[in-house]
């Protein structure tokens, strides 16, 4: 059975013809995929290995013609690194044509040894990484600044941070704040102060544990930008025992609980069985795996990956995709071995 891409008319990119959502009730309109710069940030403390960043930029520019609307990013990412590689990206292109920019805060170096990170929500702090953001960027302002992750290190309370980003906003130094990685109480408690635009969870075919997150971002209208669709490449189809014992010492997912035994083993018959999957459906294993993210009801976008502009082929038209609810139920079951 062939499955045909979807393309929503009232909602395509003038970059291309990507099917879009609205971020939240209050933000932009968003291709239904983003491209990820984790792993082009270089070596640091959760690094991806080696990266080149003249194929960096390269991937970002060809996911831009393809049709991506927008790039998500961080500090963290090689401690300045992967923000440095965006915009040098973005400022080869005309004004007109540049993507949005997604970053965040809440996570820095200063003071630690080399390739380390910390939480730091402190005001202040949150100040000086949005000066440092903008400057790296090579942008006027951001268009989402997002909270990393919770601050369990400095005791800064929630209220004084996300304040801190509500001011930004008002400021005019960012156009909409979100946060990442965050439990529901935490949502409630910048809600309200300041409605929270976004959130960023993890969310793939072998981890759906943030949909009652979701849940809330429903009711409470805020954008959902899903992030590890392809989880961290095992939904790629690229993935071995052989490919995971290859990888560079200082790529974090040698350490990860999925890339080890006996869940390596477990995921890896998982794909195979998907792999069957996305064959009936006449499109990629990564393509799956990315629509199976963004047809979860209120998702409103995915945040994906990529090292090279082939790596954007693999799964730029999931955008377009849609899946029946029984589809999306049996590659579930697939995906809980």
């Amino acid at each position: 059975m062939a499955m045909a891409a979807a393309l929503n008319e009232d909602s395509q990119s003038s970059f291309g013809e990507v099917r879009t959502s609205r971020l939240g009730k209050n933000g932009p309109a968003i291709t239904r995929v983003g491209f990820g710069t984790w792993a082009i940030g270089g070596p640091y403390e959760y690094g991806w290995g080696p990266s080149d960043d003249a194929t960096s930029v390269s991937a970002i520019l060809h996911a831009v013609e393809r049709g991506v609307t927008w790039i998500d990013t961080a500090p963290a990412y090689g401690t300045g690194h992967s923000e440095n590689v965006v915009g040098r990206a973005i400022n080869q292109l005309s004004e007109g044509d540049r993507p949005l920019v997604f970053t965040k805060c809440g996570r820095t170096w200063r003071g630690q040894p080399e390739g380390k990170v910390v939480s730091d929500l402190r005001p202040d702090s949150i100040r000086n990484e949005c000066e440092a953001s903008l400057k790296r960027l090579g942008v006027d302002f951001i268009d989402l600044y997002q909270i990393h992750r919770p601050d369990l290190v400095t005791g800064t309370s929630i209220e004084d941070s996300w304040g801190t980003l509500a001011d930004l906003a008002s400021e005019g130094k960012v156009r909409h704040i979100g946060v990442s990685n965050f439990t529901r109480e935490l949502l409630d408690r910048c809600e309200a102060i300041r409605h929270v635009d976004s959130l960023q969870p993890r969310l793939n075919i072998f981890d759906d544990s943030s949909l009652d997150l979701i849940e809330w971002c429903e009711l409470h209208g805020t954008g959902v930008l899903a992030y590890s669709p392809m989880a961290s490449g095992l939904l790629s189809g690229a993935f071995s025992a052989q490919r995971v014992a290859a990888l560079a010492d200082d790529d974090w997912r040698k350490r990860a609980e999925a890339f080890v035994e006996p869940s390596l083993s477990a995921r890896l018959a998982a794909v195979d069985n998907l792999r069957v999957i996305a064959t009936e459906l006449d499109c990629t294993l990564p393509e799956l795996a990315v629509a199976w993210v963004i047809n979860q009801p209120s998702v409103t976008a995915a945040i994906v990956g990529a090292r090279t502009p082939q790596q954007v082929d693999g799964w730029v038209k999931a955008a377009n995709m849609s899946l029946e609810p029984s589809q999306l139920e049996k590659i579930s079951a697939i995906g809980k071995p």
